[in-house]
């Protein structure tokens, strides 16, 4: 049988191994986002932390401040640091 795509001496593999540790670290720099159902529950993962409102439709999230915190089906309560590292942005509308 012929392994035709892999070449002599495990070339092939060395290759496959450097692109799959290539995605690995890419994968490790990405934030971790918790998201939570309740309030509360956000506030106890982050208590030095502001808790916001995300959308993860619209990719924003509303502090308590705003009119739509705590609106729509598409969101959770998570920490303000781990929106801001996730790369989600605040929502300018609905300031009050």
């Amino acid at each position: 049988m012929s392994w035709s795509g892999f070449g002599k001496g495990g070339g092939g593999i060395a290759l496959a191994v450097t692109v799959v540790a290539s995605f690995a670290s890419a994968g490790a720099s990405a934030a971790a986002l918790t998201p939570f159902r309740y309030e509360a529950q956000a506030q106890r993962h982050c208590p030095h932390d502001q808790v916001v409102w995300l959308d993860f439709r619209k990719g924003v999230y509303y502090t308590r401040s705003q009119r739509r915190y705590r609106q729509g089906l598409d969101g959770s309560f998570v920490c303000l640091t781990e929106a801001r590292d996730a790369r989600y942005r605040r929502s300018l509308l609905g300031v009050r």
